[in-house]
């Protein structure tokens, strides 16, 4: 095991180790084979794949059994796995597909067990990727040779255990359940197609409230109305951040916004709102991003969202100018601990701009991608952002700041250099990303006929992506077709030797 700890601090200590990891890897596996004699467990990809599927016990005395079993990868910090995952996504082509396929289902938790979203995520981007998994196992159910009506009626049918319990029954079936003997077995339980349609409609409704839940909780909390004097001394800190002229002021002003905000409870935001940080010149704003924070994440949305999408949030919307180096340094330090608040309280916001991003916003979020995450979480926000997953959006801005900010995505040509930038950086985007730029890309192709940065995009994404869009080829080639800028002879020639 203790060869295996330089390579684990890797994953630990490197928010993008998908390199330095391979190259570990590669140098581990070749002096493990020129001293093959005298070491028992050679060092190597396959060896390294085993070591995380070892199954381990964990004992917990407050479970039933209260001996678990799990993978070894599964005792690893959430993480370090899912950097180990996006590891195995980068470099899958070296690994034994079926080693990874295995892995990947397991660690979606198939047995029932909770997962970590990013672990999630991370695991379902490796499984995506994999080429034409073959589901062999399917064949040896002999589900060919079952009589249909035979599998429906089974299907149908009540449980042996019910159907005893009903036989000698008069009145309710089950004390805490109102169905009667009567009702059981008959076909009023079976949801038929409209009522079904109608579940489905309500589950919609529901998934198109969930994805606003941050800021609708956001609401109710600026609803309520502040204590006179919380009230009186934020209209002072707001006036005294006006005024600092030295950093110790700043600081003094720092500790002050904190315990008004956190020693009150439920008031963040209605109190930034009142103290209006994001009015500071840019040296003050460093100042407060990098002091007001203490230096943990323990929500994915709470202190730390609040501080950017007060703070900076505001300043990035209106940008007009390439953001001063001050400020972007202190906003990728910060995001750089904090990167589930840089999602909800910085990038997607920024990305929702009701006027779309412009060249100065999106340098800023192509810098917070490339330095402060890791390719599964960028490839993970791709694939919310893209495919329109509204259940899975969570962001969050001040309420006098809700105009600035829409439900959907406005394209442009700022849109497409940055999904150009995300390619370059070599993100490994899932199939479905992938469909829906091929869908944006059809319907832009005659409004950027003549954009170069739009053909730019499009030589990338074609030389980036090409395993994925052989069922795209000929639709591309049409919209292709409709441009003509300087890379369209280009772009059709690499669409043409797929």
């Amino acid at each position: 095991m203790e060869e295996w700890i330089p390579l684990l601090d890797i994953f630990l200590k490197c928010p993008s180790p998908e390199t330095q990891a391979s190259l570990w890897l590669d140098e581990a596996s070749s002096s493990s084979s020129s001293s093959s004699s005298s070491s028992p467990s050679p060092i190597n990809r396959s060896s390294f794949v085993s070591l995380l599927k070892k199954q381990s016990y964990i004992t917990d005395q407050n479970s039933s059994p209260p001996v678990n079993k799990v993978m070894f990868i599964e005792t690893l910090p959430n993480m370090v796995q899912s950097r180990i995952l996006s590891f195995l996504l980068y470099d899958h082509g070296r690994f034994c597909g079926k080693d990874l396929v295995w892995l990947a289902r397991e660690m979606l938790g198939g047995s029932g067990k909770e997962v970590d979203f990013w672990v999630q995520r991370a695991a379902q981007n490796l499984l995506d990727r994999m080429p034409e998994r073959k589901f062999d196992w399917i064949s040896r159910l002999d589900l060919g040779s079952a009589n249909e009506d035979g599998i429906v009626e089974e299907f149908d049918s009540l449980p042996d255990w019910l159907t005893e319990k009903k036989a000698g029954c008069t009145g309710v079936i089950l004390p805490w359940l109102p169905v009667s003997c009567a009702d059981v077995g008959s076909e009023t339980l079976v949801v038929d197609s409209c009522n079904e349609e109608d579940v489905i409609s309500q589950s919609r409704e529901n998934m198109e409230v969930d994805h606003r839940e941050a800021v609708d909780d956001n609401d109710d909390e600026i609803n309520v109305a502040l204590q006179p004097y919380v009230h009186e001394m934020a209209v002072n800190l707001r006036a005294q951040m006006k005024n600092c002229e030295s950093t110790s002021q700043v600081l003094a002003l720092c500790d002050e916004i904190r315990k008004l905000c956190l020693g009150k409870g439920g008031d963040c935001l209605r109190v930034l709102a009142l103290v209006e940080p994001w009015n500071a010149d840019d040296e003050t704003a460093a100042v407060l991003l990098s002091n007001l924070h203490s230096g943990s994440e323990e929500e994915e949305v709470g202190w730390p969202s609040q501080v950017l999408c007060s703070t900076v949030l505001p300043k990035f919307l209106a940008l007009e100018k390439s953001a001063s180096r001050v400020l972007m340094s202190a906003t990728i330090e910060f995001c750089k601990i904090h990167q589930r608040a840089a999602e909800y309280g910085l990038v997607f916001p920024l990305m929702l701009r009701k006027e779309g991003i412009n060249n100065f916003i999106c340098e800023v979020v192509s810098k917070v991608l490339k330095e402060c995450w890791h390719f599964g979480h960028i490839s993970a926000f791709c694939q919310k952002l893209l495919c329109e997953r509204t259940e899975e959006r969570m962001f969050m801005f001040l309420p006098c700041h809700r105009d600035l900010i829409s439900d959907d995505l406005t394209w442009n040509e700022s849109l497409f250099i940055l999904f150009q930038n995300i390619l370059t950086h070599d993100v490994p985007l899932t199939q479905g990303s992938v469909d829906c730029l091929v869908s944006k890309v059809q319907e832009m192709a005659e409004r950027y006929c003549k954009s170069l940065k739009f053909g730019n995009f499009l030589l990338h994404f074609i030389s980036k992506c090409a395993p994925m869009l052989h069922a795209h080829k000929y639709p591309l080639i049409e919209s292709v077709k409709c441009t003509n800028s300087l890379v369209t002879k280009s772009i059709l020639s690499k669409l043409n030797a797929m």
